[in-house]
C-alpha cells in the first residue's frame, strides 16, 4: 500500500513539473521538485527527463545536459529517453556535435537507440544542410530493420524540399507510394508549400487533385498554400474557387486564410467582393491583426481613400495594435503616391525616432519623388540617408537616364558597385546608351571601371 501511495505521489511530482516546465517556469519546476523530496517523494528517471526536456527548451543543451549529473547524485541512470531528448535540444540549437556525442555516449552505455533517436540525428543533418549524410542515415534505419514512423517520412521529405531536393522528395513520395505507404495531409503540405515557394502551380494543383483522390481531407494549412500560390500565379479565379471549396464543404479556415483572400482580391481590383470578404470576417468574429489592417489600409491608399486608411489606422491603434514597419512603410508609399511629400519625409524621420529599419520606406519615399519629377530631392535624401541597396541605387540610376543625367547616373552606378552591390543589367544597360549618345569615348570608360570595380570585389 505504501509502495502504490509513492508512486502515485511520483506520478503527481511528475505532472506538476511537466506543466510548470512546458510554461517555461523552471525555477517553479525545481522548487516543486524539492518540495517533493522533502515530503518523501522521491524523483524517478521520467522526473529528470522532463527536466532535461524544459531545460534544453527554454535556456540550451549545455543546461539540459547538466541534469545528467543530478540523475547520477541521485543513483538514477539515464535511458534511452534522456538522450533522445538532449538530441533534439542539440538540434533545436544546431550544434550536430553534441547530437552525434549524445548517440556516441548512448552507445557507450549499452542503451540502443530507436527510431526516434535517428529521425532526430537525420533531422538534424538536414537542418547543418548536410542532406547526404542525412540520406544515409535514413538508410542505416533501414538497414537496422528498424521500421520508420510517419515522422521519419515526413522529416526525409521536409529535409529533402528546404534543402532544395524537391524533384527527389516527388520521386521518393512516388516510389513510397508503390511500396503501399499512404502519405498523410502533414506530408502533402510540406510538398505543397516547398511548390509554392517555386511558384510552381501546375505541380500544386497536381498534388491537389491527388489528395482528392486519395480520399484524405485537406485541412486550412493545404487550402491556404494551394490560395496563395493561385493568386501568386495571378490564378484569381482558380484561387477564390478554392477558397469557396473550402468555405462550401466546412473545412476550417482561418484568419491568415481570410486576410490572402482580401489580398488577392484587392489586387485584382475587385473592391466590392473584398470589401463582402472584410465584413464577413468581422462578422463570424475574427479579431483582426495588424497585418490584416495593413493589407486594408494598403488598400483604401490604392484606391486614393486616404481619410479611410487614416481611419483604419486609428481603430488598429485604438485597439492596442502596435504599428509595425509594414505599416509605416505602406503610409509612406500612399502619401507619396498622393503627392504628400512634406507629410510623407515627417513620417520617416518618426520612423527613425522610434528604431524602426527605415530601408525600404526611404526607397518608397526616393522613388516616389522621382516619380513625381523632383529627382534632386531624391538625390538629397539619397545623401543623407544611412541605409542604402541596390535598390535605392536603381531607382535614381533609371530616373536619372530618364531625364538624360546619364554622368551622373553612371557615378551612382559606379558607387553602387564598389560598396559591394549587386546591379541591375537594364541599369548598366541604360547608362552604357546614354553614355553612347555623348560619345563612344564616354560609354568605353564607363564600361572599363565597371569592369575593374566588379573585379575588385572579388
Amino acid at each position: 500500500m505504501r509502495r502504490m501511495c509513492l508512486g502515485l505521489s511520483t506520478k503527481l511530482l511528475n505532472i506538476s513539473v511537466a506543466s510548470l516546465c512546458r510554461t517555461r517556469q523552471l525555477e517553479k519546476a525545481e522548487a516543486a521538485l524539492i518540495d517533493g523530496i522533502r515530503l518523501g517523494v522521491l524523483p524517478d528517471v521520467v522526473t529528470y527527463n522532463i527536466l532535461i526536456t524544459g531545460y534544453c527548451q527554454v535556456v540550451g543543451f549545455d543546461a539540459g545536459y547538466h541534469v545528467i549529473h543530478r540523475m547520477k547524485e541521485a543513483g538514477i541512470n539515464p535511458n534511452l529517453i534522456t538522450y533522445n531528448s538532449l538530441m533534439a535540444g542539440a538540434t533545436r540549437q544546431g550544434s550536430l556535435a553534441c547530437c552525434l556525442d549524445m548517440l556516441d555516449e548512448m552507445l557507450g552505455r549499452g542503451i540502443v537507440p530507436d527510431v526516434w533517436s535517428y529521425n532526430t540525428l537525420m533531422h538534424c543533418f538536414f537542418k547543418m544542410g548536410r542532406p547526404v549524410e542525412a540520406y544515409r542515415i535514413f538508410r542505416e534505419i533501414l538497414l537496422k530493420n528498424i521500421s520508420p514512423c510517419q515522422a521519419t517520412y515526413n522529416i526525409l521529405i521536409n529535409g529533402l524540399c528546404k534543402n532544395g531536393y524537391i524533384k527527389n522528395a516527388l520521386i521518393l513520395i512516388r516510389n513510397l507510394k508503390r511500396q503501399g505507404y499512404v502519405p498523410q495531409i502533414v506530408t502533402y503540405n510540406i510538398l505543397m508549400n516547398a511548390l509554392c515557394k517555386l511558384k510552381r502551380w501546375k505541380g500544386i494543383m497536381r498534388l491537389f487533385e491527388e489528395i482528392r483522390e486519395l480520399g484524405i481531407a485537406p485541412n486550412a494549412i493545404t487550402y491556404t498554400i494551394a490560395m496563395k500560390c493561385c493568386f501568386g500565379s495571378r490564378r484569381y479565379k482558380e484561387g477564390l474557387q478554392i477558397f469557396f471549396e473550402m468555405k462550401s464543404r466546412g473545412y476550417a479556415y482561418d484568419l491568415f486564410s481570410c486576410c490572402t483572400i482580401v489580398a488577392a482580391l484587392v489586387k485584382s481590383g475587385r473592391r466590392l467582393a473584398a470589401e463582402r470578404c472584410t465584413a464577413h470576417m468581422i462578422k463570424i468574429g475574427y479579431d483582426l491583426d495588424i497585418a490584416s489592417y495593413n493589407t486594408l489600409i494598403n488598400w483604401h491608399f490604392k484606391e486614393g481613400k486616404l481619410e479611410k486608411a487614416y481611419n483604419l489606422l486609428g481603430v488598429a491603434e485604438s485597439r492596442g495594435l502596435d504599428c509595425d514597419i509594414y505599416t509605416h512603410t505602406i503610409l509612406i508609399d500612399g502619401l507619396c503616391k498622393a503627392g504628400n511629400f512634406d507629410v510623407a519625409e515627417r513620417h520617416l524621420d518618426h520612423m527613425k525616432t522610434m528604431g524602426f529599419n527605415c530601408l525600404v520606406a526611404s526607397n518608397c519615399f526616393i522613388n516616389g519623388l522621382c516619380k513625381a519629377g523632383y529627382i534632386d530631392y531624391a538625390l538629397q535624401v539619397f545623401n543623407a540617408s544611412d541605409t542604402r541597396d541596390s535598390c535605392t541605387y536603381s531607382s535614381l540610376v533609371n530616373n536619372l537616364c530618364k531625364q538624360r543625367r546619364y554622368r551622373l547616373a553612371a557615378q551612382l552606378l559606379l558607387s553602387c558597385i564598389r560598396s559591394g552591390m549587386k546591379v541591375l543589367k537594364s541599369d548598366e544597360k541604360n547608362v552604357i546608351q546614354g553614355l553612347t549618345r555623348l560619345g563612344t569615348l564616354y560609354a568605353k570608360r564607363f564600361k572599363l571601371q565597371v569592369r575593374i570595380s566588379k573585379l575588385l570585389q572579388y
